[in-house]
């Protein structure tokens, strides 16, 4: 029976014949239960029945030949390819060149053929689209896109940033570095040649197999890092601090098995843990009340935590008083204590230490009442710059420095603020140690 050549109209392109090793030209025979790879005999050699090894002249067999039509009585199957072999050549709508190509049609016939049956034909199209789906489905599975919205980081190469993304370079959907980047090379010298015996052919199938299970396992890794948002890891890590200290703990020992809950599980499963955390503490204070202060409604509630945050102002003032108390008794300290404070105040660095009696106590809280920036602040901040004695406006300067260099770099280690801000290096370490708690900086 005549079947459709697998082959360019190029000779060049088929394999010899089996007989006489010359260039097949069609027709010629192809052994139906020969193979692979495929047993080809040209007409001469197989009129005088050529055998070789498992071939014998008496086999079923097939005439391999293009010359056949497919689409329209007019134009043979070699013909079809040889046009849309020029159309790819040439281009589309250079329908003389594809004519010179082609030889054996007019502009005219090229030109109208390839507009009614590859251009028009709805069953043609209808094929096309399920190709382009099929194809944009596969590209789902190997490519790891950022969502449209998003603006994906551009870090250079080898930069913090870069190291932390894992070499994810977003205009190629891909990573420098595969997982298991050189499983390939086990396949570079095995070469399936017909002489092989059984066992060494099923050695190399094992390799294959192997190699297949490698490849499987790299895209089991990018889409765990696809599906969990991975990628954009300091996004990652702004939305894990949304949670409270003891929930991010949790979601830090439950990361390990985010790749078998998928990422919506995941997150209702944090999200769950983080709304019991807060009932518990909500029920915790609830019981607080009751036990204590019997206390049964809400505006009773709010009346006890008004009053228990005056209270707690007034005994932080009583410390400071008393703290002030000590330097009095002593003018010499008390003097170096006014000229500290009084640099402070000013926003210099003070130079002058403050002995004190026992040689043991801190200096007393800075006092903000009144000082530029204090509204600025947040009640932890307020309470930092009063236990480290500095002003509201010096510490705002300073927390915008480290913010644009940890944003910068992708991350800031302590040895880098103390380099950005000159002032004693216990106090650099407390402001670097509050912001990494706080969330606004991130630990390089």
């Amino acid at each position: 029976m005549e079947r459709l050549a697998s082959f360019g109209n190029d000779p060049f392109d088929k394999p010899p014949c089996r007989g006489c090793s010359s260039y097949l030209t069609e027709p010629y025979v192809k052994c139906a239960e020969c193979g692979p790879p495929p047993f080809l005999l040209c007409l001469q050699c197989f009129t005088r029945g050529f055998e070789y090894k498992k071939h014998q002249s008496d086999h079923t067999y097939e005439i391999m030949t293009s010359d056949f039509p497919v689409l329209d009585p007019n134009w043979t199957a070699q013909e079809e390819m040889a046009l849309l072999e020029a159309v790819m050549d040439c281009g589309f709508g250079n329908w003389q060149d594809v004519a010179n190509q082609m030889c054996t049609k007019s502009k005219e016939e090229c030109e109208k053929h390839y507009m009614k049956h590859f251009i028009n034909n709805p069953l043609f199209a209808s094929t096309l689209l399920n190709l382009k789906q099929a194809e944009e489905a596969q590209h789902n599975e190997t490519a790891i896109p950022f969502h449209p919205a998003d603006d994906p980081p551009r870090p250079t190469f080898d930069s913090l940033l870069s190291r932390d993304m894992a070499g994810y370079m977003p205009a190629r959907a891909d990573f420098v570095e595969e997982f298991d980047n050189y499983a390939e090379w086990d396949l570079r010298d095995i070469d399936f040649v017909e002489d092989d015996s059984d066992i060494l052919h099923a050695l190399k199938i094992a390799v294959v197999d192997i190699y297949h299970s490698r490849l499987k396992e790299r895209q089991r890794r990018k889409k765990i890092i696809r599906d969990h948002g991975l990628i954009n890891l300091r996004k990652f890590q702004i939305l894990e601090r949304r949670y409270p200290k003891e929930v991010q703990d949790l979601y830090e020992t439950m990361r390990r098995f985010a790749r078998i809950l998928g990422p919506v599980e995941h997150d209702k499963f944090i999200e769950s843990h983080a709304l019991e955390f807060e009932l518990r503490r909500e029920i915790k204070r609830l019981q607080e009340y009751r036990a204590k202060k019997k206390i049964t409604n809400f505006c009773s509630a709010r009346t006890y935590d008004h009053l228990k945050k005056t209270r707690d102002e007034e005994r932080l003032k009583r410390t400071m008083l008393s703290e002030v108390l000590q330097y009095i008794q002593d003018s010499s300290a008390c003097q170096q204590w006014l000229s500290r404070q009084a640099d402070i105040d000013s926003g210099l660095t003070p130079t002058v230490p403050v002995p004190s009696n026992s040689g043991r106590r801190s200096a007393p809280p800075l006092n903000l009442t009144g000082l530029p920036g204090t509204e600025k602040l947040n009640e932890k901040e307020k309470e930092l710059c009063q236990m480290v004695r500095l002003v509201p406006g010096a510490y705002l300067e300073y927390k915008a420095a480290l913010v644009n260099e940890c944003n910068k770099q992708g991350g800031l280690r302590l040895a880098q603020a103390r380099a950005l801000i000159k002032i004693d290096v216990n106090k650099t370490r407390k402001i670097y140690d509050f912001l990494i708690r706080e969330g606004y900086i991130t630990k390089a």
